[in-house]
């Protein structure tokens, strides 16, 4: 069961989606304060959140009389990802890390649409639970095309010491870009419940992560649960 998206993740997803299809061209300006209120129909710091998180997040620059504009694609893609991309990126498969399943999948239309590809296209996919001392606090399944993967070991179930960026990098010699970010909630699965252990009831954070290269084109994706009771993730932005 999908749960409505919190108000201020709405004005994020569909301001990135935006610069990434072009609607909002980089050094152009998005639409001020008071349009993108009437348009989303929240409130003032809920939008101030939302586009002080696409600042910090390198989507927007911010000159002061004259409005929000969109970085360019090298600002873009120099920044510093967000904390939760960044750990999903370098996690390694070590302590505290356990492999559920490692093998051929076919896309979900969810999956499918953050690699724009067509549902149903063979993939290679490895899940994961992550636990700490308060126990499993995060159900991950990163989602490879199967010619990406192709030489990579990231078929084997077999742990990635060195984190899944590193691996691509160095056995495929990708050059990564930039990357999306989005946040969603729902209720879990039976067997998702049973994995982090919590309540068919609890409502879940979802991150949908997606890796580009120069080109623009999705590499791949990692698709994260997280029981909002055990992790937060926190956002940092400006209130003026």
């Amino acid at each position: 069961m999908e749960l409505p998206q919190p108000k201020y993740v709405v004005v994020v997803n569909a301001i990135q989606q935006r610069i990434e299809d072009g609607t909002y061209q980089p050094g152009s300006a998005i639409p001020s304060e008071a349009a993108l209120i009437a348009e989303f129909g929240v409130s003032r710091p809920t939008t101030v959140r939302a586009l002080g998180i696409l600042q910090r997040d390198g989507w927007l620059d911010a000159e002061q009389g004259k409005g929000r504009f969109v970085r360019s694609r090298a600002s873009i893609a120099s920044r510093q990802p967000p904390g939760q991309a960044s750990t999903l990126l370098k996690q390694e498969e070590r302590a505290g890390v356990k492999l559920l399943f490692v093998g051929p999948v076919l896309a979900s239309p969810r999956t499918a649409a953050a690699l724009e590809i067509e549902p149903g296209t063979p993939l290679i996919a490895r899940q994961r639970i992550v636990t700490s001392e308060i126990g499993p606090i995060e159900l991950g399944t990163s989602y490879i095309p199967v010619d990406l993967a192709s030489g990579t070991g990231l078929g084997d179930h077999s742990a990635i010491t060195e984190g899944l960026l590193q691996r691509l990098k160095q056995r495929k010699g990708v050059e990564f870009d930039h990357a999306t970010e989005r946040i969603s909630a729902r209720l879990p699965s039976e067997e998702e419940a049973t994995y982090l252990e919590v309540d068919p009831t609890e409502c879940l954070l979802t991150v949908l992560f997606t890796a580009f290269d120069r080109a623009g084109r999705p590499l791949f994706a990692v698709d994260v649960l997280v029981p909002a009771s055990r992790r937060e993730l926190e956002d940092a932005f400006p209130i003026h």
